[in-house]
């Protein structure tokens, strides 16, 4: 199949390219240090703020967002441009284009009534606010969301919520101020998958209680934020719901599909920098007489990273492409193959770029060290290997076991 990008993509992938070259290479550890000497450290930094306005004056904003209220954009011509984002972790959001907030939006934009679009589809696309996404619970296994125990309940013109949310990204951010909160509103149904609602919840509303950030391997993510939070009989109006009562987890399915091909590109464009670096490390440390280049197991390191990065991009381009020849149902084998792949192959690039670093690639002093954390993270963030390993391996039997 052939993956060439039409002009559209080429020309924005050149502009991404050159806006990250000229502004936002040269910032990337005064971003951190902006984080970590702040007395408020959820606190979106001044040098966030500045290239974001400068991002949304250039037009390179809201790429994600295909459809009638976005860029138009294919999955496949985001996909390079999103890759080419993703080299620098907190980039994205320059651009109006971070996760969760991009599957908030993709959810009101296809799913959310006309006054909610106005409330909060609106800011969001604007980028005066920011969002989140509550679903994963501490006391079940939040993989199999029918196991979901956080009870939306109808009480005559409002619904009460009560449960126990964790790993909520972005709703520390101070300009959080939307959650979108999955949950059981009818717990006995008898079909297990109409058994939850969305419903969205203002992070001023009283009850809504934030108990901790959850680190990632020790990182806090600020500022961002992953917090525990409790919905403590938190009251919202019925016209909250989104879609109507029963149609979560087919909201979810659908918000899934196109963040993990978002997820993957970001993590490829994380694997091609660790694999740029790792080269050019290689090229010019001596180590006993020679240059680490000219050993033989260096090499074949890059080797294999190089050819197990242009693998995992090419999967992924090609569910992007199913996805928009198809829709996302049809592409779901390919998107799942490519959520098994790609985040375990750029934990291992990533490795051994720390590895031909040495001391330096788990030091501050690269971005190695938080690129890994996210890769591996993300091996169990929208869904763990092995809840999509079960279901390719259940889909192909499906299509080939029966032939003889």
């Amino acid at each position: 199949m052939d993956f060439t990008h039409s002009e559209r993509s080429l020309a924005l992938q050149r502009r991404v390219e050159d806006f990250m070259q000229q502004h936002v290479y040269p910032v990337e550890n005064a971003y951190y240090d902006e984080v970590r000497e702040s007395s408020h450290p959820y606190r979106t930094p001044q040098v966030l703020q500045a290239l974001k306005a400068r991002a949304r004056d250039a037009g390179l904003w809201n790429l994600f967002l295909s459809g009638a209220h976005g860029s138009g954009l294919s999955n496949l011509e985001y996909a390079p441009v999103k890759e080419i984002m993703g080299r620098v972790l907190w980039a994205p959001e320059i651009f109006n284009c971070s996760a969760p907030d991009t599957g908030n939006m993709e959810v009101l934009a296809n799913y959310g009534t006309e006054v909610q679009q106005a409330q909060w589809l609106a800011p969001l696309m604007a980028g005066t606010i920011r969002s989140a996404f509550s679903m994963t619970e501490p006391a079940v296994a939040s993989s199999d969301a029918t196991n979901i125990q956080c009870e939306i309940r109808r009480d005559g013109d409002d619904y009460v919520i009560n449960g126990r949310k964790w790993f909520t990204s972005g709703a520390l951010n101070e300009d959080c101020t939307l959650l979108i909160v999955m949950g059981k509103s009818a717990p006995d149904h008898p079909e297990r998958h109409k058994q939850q609602s969305m419903i969205l919840v203002p992070k001023a509303t009283p009850g809504v209680r934030i108990v901790r950030d959850i680190t990632a391997f020790g990182y806090d993510d600020a500022p961002v934020g992953h917090p525990e939070i409790v919905y403590d009989n938190v009251r919202v109006p019925a016209s909250n719901i989104l879609l109507g009562e029963g149609r979560g987890f087919e909201i979810a399915q659908g918000r899934l599909g196109p963040g993990r091909i978002h997820h993957c590109m970001r993590l490829i464009g994380c694997a091609q920098r660790a694999l740029e670096l790792m080269c050019q490390r290689a090229s010019t440390r001596v180590a006993f007489g020679r240059t680490l280049g000219e050993q033989g197991s260096v090499r074949e390191d890059i080797a294999h990273s190089y050819c197990e990065i242009e693998q995992a991009r090419l999967l992924t381009l090609k569910a992007a492409d199913k996805m928009d020849r198809e829709g996302n149902k049809a592409a779901r084998d390919l998107i799942a193959a490519a959520k098994i792949v790609v985040p375990s192959m750029a934990a291992r690039v990533i490795d051994r770029a720390i590895q031909v670093f040495g001391g330096a690639g788990v030091s501050q002093d690269t971005f190695l060290p938080r690129a890994y954390v996210y890769a591996r993270f993300i091996r169990i963030g929208d869904g763990p290997d092995q809840v999509h390993l079960s279901a390719v391996g259940k889909q192909m039997l499906q299509r080939h076991g029966a032939q003889r």
